[in-house]
C-alpha cells in the first residue's frame, strides 16, 4: 500500500489548507486517520474517519477548524483545515487500515510520507 500526502505548504495564521491523500490500492474499507508531529514533539492524532457510517473523531486543538472526509471512489482522504495558527505547524502524515476501539482510533500500518504545513503569525 502507497499513501501520498499532498496540499501541504506555508500560509499565514487565519489562512487555510486542504491535505489530500491518495492510496495506490484500497485500504477504503478500513478506517484512517491524519496525525501531525512538531518539531520535539511526539506524533498525535488530528482527525480520524470510519470507513462506512461517516463516524469521525478531532482532537480537541482542531475542533471547530479541521473537517476530515474521504471519497472512496477515488481512495482519496481529506483534512480541510481552516482558521490555522502558528501552533498547526507540524508534517502532516496520513494513516490507513486503522480501526476503532471503544469509539477510539487505533492506527494502522500504513503511513504516508508526510506533508509540511508552516502556519506563519
Amino acid at each position: 500500500v502507497q499513501l501520498v500526502e499532498s496540499g501541504g505548504g506555508l500560509v499565514q495564521a487565519g489562512g487555510s489548507l486542504r491535505l489530500s491523500c491518495a492510496a495506490s490500492i484500497s485500504t477504503f474499507s478500513n478506517a484512517m486517520g491524519w496525525y501531525r508531529q512538531a518539531p520535539g514533539k511526539q506524533r498525535e492524532l488530528v482527525a480520524s474517519i470510519a470507513s462506512g457510517n461517516g463516524y469521525t473523531t478531532y482532537a480537541d486543538s482542531v475542533k471547530g477548524r479541521f473537517t476530515i472526509s474521504r471519497d472512496n471512489a477515488k481512495n482519496t482522504l481529506y483534512l480541510q483545515m481552516n482558521s490555522l495558527k502558528p501552533e498547526d505547524t507540524a508534517v502532516y502524515y496520513c494513516n490507513a487500515g486503522g480501526t476503532f476501539n471503544r469509539g477510539s482510533f487505533v492506527s494502522g500500518d500504513n503511513w504516508g510520507q508526510g506533508t509540511q504545513v508552516t502556519v506563519s503569525s
